[in-house]
């Protein structure tokens, strides 16, 4: 039996008076996690660290590679700001070095690979974005360049000899592509290795991730087994869906909700969500005790529970009084049928031309086909007037406001 493997699994009987704190860390730790591996691991962790007054190391490896946080990624987020309240340290590993490499996590093809430039600019963004959530304090900011970049090709034979090909292709991605004839760049084998790495070099305790980071994360406990090191728990958190409730919330699909975007913006954004996804945007979005949720979804109109839902998370991310006024605000808007507040302004190219054209320089549909669509459907209203004839040209004056459906636009040219 291996070193690490001792480590492990020797409970050390001096703990037992900790376990019971511990387990009411757990208990809090445990909402809206989709897997621990292993629950008794890391409780036992906990009770170490309470005794030896030792705050675990929390890791969570982020690739520069999109610097606008939204709801979706805050939810890992909020799961280190937990740990952070617990008493334990949070380091974010910024990997400027892989990135260079890209995480081939749920990829079909090889991933483009980023310049140094972009990845300086993004990860830039997201140290400013991070402390929206986490505790600076009790956060520590490292690129995994310091210790990757240093490594000549001894070193990357050495690391490749710890590992073997048949379980890397025992990821869903690789193994797809492999059996479908698609590419697979070398390089692509590297990078769990590298994520990996990071946790020898950072003798990281937990390692955070979404449940797609699962083979990643334990690529990180087999090579600390084999460095000696106490192999990491891993926490992996449910990947939240988007405002259209079947997919990933993501910026380039427009199903997202961004924590730095405007109070009303957001609760508008979230009024949208179908009513199926209410109660795990509670469990994973807020602190909200689920029990009352239940009750609410139980006995309370749904439009009421998302408004509810859209004013809690407002509070967390801006305050109390932004939220009530983005409430006030949407209900003025929608029950009286009222111009709201505050409508976006885009510059229109010519003061005179067709409808449909307007409505796509306008943002409000994608291309041509989807705004001759909402035109004959009657969903296009210009100054208060309902225009329904997709060859129709407008002249505009300039400040006249456009709505599509609940979206408005003022017009400038």
């Amino acid at each position: 039996m291996s070193q690490a493997e001792n480590v492990e699994q020797v409970v050390d009987p001096q703990a037992d008076q900790f376990l019971e704190a511990a387990e009411e860390q757990m208990r809090k730790l445990r909402r809206g996690v989709a897997e621990i591996i292993s629950d008794q691991e890391l409780k036992r962790k906990i009770a170490r660290s309470l005794r030896e007054q030792k705050p675990l190391r929390i890791k969570l490896g982020l690739d520069p590679t999109a610097p606008h946080i939204h709801l979706g990624f805050a939810v890992v987020l909020r799961k280190l700001r937990q740990f952070q309240d617990l008493g334990h340290r949070v380091t974010i590993l910024i990997g400027d070095f892989t990135a260079r490499v890209g995480d081939p996590t749920g990829r079909s093809q090889t991933r483009k690979v980023l310049s140094v430039e972009e990845i300086k600019a993004n990860a830039n963004t997201y140290r400013q974005q991070l402390s929206a959530i986490l505790d600076p304090q009790k956060t520590e900011v490292v690129f995994n360049s310091q210790w990757l970049e240093k490594m000549d090709f001894n070193d990357v034979i050495a690391l490749c000899a710890r590992y073997t090909v048949a379980r890397i292709l025992e990821r869903d991605d690789f193994s797809r592509r492999f059996q479908e004839g698609i590419p697979i760049g070398v390089h692509e084998f590297l990078y769990p290795l590298m994520q990996g790495w990071d946790s020898v070099q950072l003798h990281s305790d937990v390692e955070m991730g979404g449940t797609d980071q699962k083979f990643n994360n334990l690529v990180g406990r087999e090579l600390q087994r084999e460095m000696g090191q106490e192999p990491q728990s891993v926490v992996l958190m449910p990947i939240l869906e988007g405002l259209d409730g079947v997919q990933k919330m993501s910026k380039s699909l427009g199903n997202y909700v961004g924590i730095t975007e405007s109070p009303q913006e957001m609760f508008n954004k979230l009024m949208s969500l179908p009513d199926h996804m209410i109660r795990r945007y509670f469990e994973l979005c807020t602190d909200v005790d689920l029990e009352e949720v239940d009750r609410k979804l139980a006995t309370q109109n749904p439009r009421d529970t998302k408004r509810w839902l859209a004013r809690e998370i407002i509070t967390i991310y801006h305050s109390a009084a932004q939220a009530e006024q983005a409430d006030s605000e949407w209900l003025r808007v929608v029950s009286q049928g009222e111009v709201p507040a505050e409508i976006p302004t885009v510059k229109i190219s010519t003061p005179q031309l067709n409808i449909v054209e307007l409505v796509v320089q306008a943002g409000l549909a994608p291309s041509k086909r989807e705004a001759r669509r909402s035109v004959t459907q009657g969903a296009v209203v210009l100054e208060g007037q309902t225009l329904q004839d997709p060859t129709l040209t407008v002249e505009l004056k300039g400040g006249e406001t456009l709505k599509l459906g609940k979206k408005w636009r003022r017009l400038e040219v």
